[in-house]
């Protein structure tokens, strides 16, 4: 039963940065597919980022040029570097761990989640 423990949310004014982290203690992430979905109130969860086994990263459009998703293999955390924040971008974020590569926005794709950090954006 992997467990995946989110870190480092909080809040911010628009255009301040945050980093995410997620750790596996006794896992390693290096054979899976990792990935960040987030999920305001009142909307469905929605994929961020992901990277997969090989350290290929994937965004989401809105998310494109300002957030770096990364694998440190030595620690076995995945981080999300967010820069130019926005209000928008407000929302609990989730790590989440597949075994299996493609269609990385689909939260079916995958078998382990963490509890959730808050981000908060205010303008």
């Amino acid at each position: 039963h992997v467990q995946l423990v989110e870190s480092g949310g909080g809040s911010v004014q628009a255009g301040g940065s945050l980093r995410l982290s997620c750790a596996a203690p006794g896992y390693r992430y290096d054979t899976y597919c990792m990935a960040w979905f987030r999920q305001a109130p009142g909307k469905d969860r929605e994929g961020v980022a992901a990277i997969d086994s090989d350290g290929i990263a994937s965004y989401a459009d809105p998310v494109k040029g300002r957030f770096t998703i990364s694998k440190d293999n030595a620690n076995n955390t995945v981080n999300l570097m967010m820069n130019s924040l926005k209000p928008e971008d407000t929302a609990m974020y989730y790590c989440a761990a597949s075994r299996v590569a493609g269609q990385w926005s689909r939260p079916q794709r995958y078998f382990a989640w963490g509890q959730g950090t808050q981000v908060t954006v205010s303008s």
